[in-house]
């Protein structure tokens, strides 16, 4: 599919999408996305989120407060580099998130790039679920830290909040390495609406048209942007709104699952194709086990079969 030239331009744009050249067109972000969602045959994304509670009881070090920190570290990323075992080759990517990783501190950021690194060997797109936002100088080290610096992630998701110039060096980034980034337009947390949907018309959709218009400037060969947005499946009839607002964005969709998404409630999201998004889930494969339906199974095989059961959906929804 040819790439589609101009993007969108949305009323209001505060700062101009960085210019890019043909040699970082044929790596980007973007093109890698399509191409691992159309090798794998379906748009299921894995979220790495090491609840200790969770954790199965051969990991249950993790959670005693009286391990060394290394040993609760080590417990943890053990757990998660089997769950990337299980992915690997079924899905297009893993969303590890840094919060749990950040608890142990050094010892778990050393796991973090041990997790990153396993999935990468593993031939998986890795989104590093950071969420992070801050003033331009701060927020380009962030983009050194999670976009170049080795292991690095693929993609990482922002909180776009403190405004354009908190954005344009996860721009500048994506344009020089061929990274991605999914900015926060509308969550599927509980009380996202407080922000998101203040004033008329509502701020996310501020927001979406600022992605869209940010994006233009990243577009790969395939005619998708490498500026992604995150659109939660807890709100249907918003995701294809929202969609018709950003045609050329990538969407991650959580609330898929444990949060009380459907498979009915993600199709909005998909382009023509099953093309265009990923629908994330965490809990509903990481813990399995736990799930009446796969009651007295080893985790690992209730993992791999809520996996299976989570690419039936998503790719029925997506066509």
């Amino acid at each position: 599919m040819a790439a589609r030239r101009g993007g969108i331009v949305a009323e209001g744009a505060s700062i101009s999408p960085p210019a890019t050249h043909a040699r970082e067109r044929m790596s980007t972000y973007a093109d890698r996305l399509d191409d691992a969602v159309s090798r794998c045959g379906n748009a299921a994304l894995v979220g790495l989120d090491p609840h200790l509670d969770a954790l199965p009881e051969e990991f249950a070090v993790a959670r005693d407060a009286g391990a060394a920190r290394a040993v609760r570290a080590q417990a943890m990323g053990d757990f998660l580099c089997e769950i990337v075992d299980v992915a690997a080759g079924r899905v297009p990517a893993v969303k590890p998130q840094s919060a749990f990783f950040e608890v142990f501190g050094a010892d778990g950021m050393a796991q973090w790039e041990r997790v990153v690194a396993r999935a990468r060997a593993a031939g998986l797109l890795v989104i590093g679920d950071v969420k992070r936002g801050d003033i331009d100088s701060t927020a380009k080290a962030y983009a050194q830290a999670f976009l170049q610096e080795s292991p690095r992630c693929d993609a990482i998701t922002i909180n776009p909040y403190l405004g354009a110039d908190a954005v344009r060096p996860f721009l500048d980034a994506c344009a020089r390495l061929g990274a991605g980034v999914y900015v926060l337009v509308r969550t599927s947390n509980k009380h996202s609406g407080l922000f998101q949907d203040h004033g008329s018309p509502p701020l996310h959709e501020k927001v979406a048209d600022e992605v869209a218009r940010w994006g233009s400037g990243l577009l790969g060969t395939c005619g998708l942007s490498s500026v992604g947005a995150v659109v939660g499946a807890t709100h249907p009839e918003e995701l294809a709104r929202l969609r018709r607002r950003m045609p050329v964005t990538p969407f991650l969709i959580p609330g898929y699952g444990a949060q009380g998404g459907s498979a009915k409630d993600v199709g909005a999201g998909f382009l023509p194709g099953g093309r265009g998004a990923l629908v994330n889930s965490s809990r509903g494969i990481l813990y399995a086990y736990r799930q009446p339906a796969y009651a007295g199974m080893h985790w690992k095989d209730a993992a791999s079969k809520a996996l299976a059961a989570m690419q039936a959906e998503i790719a029925g929804c997506s066509r």
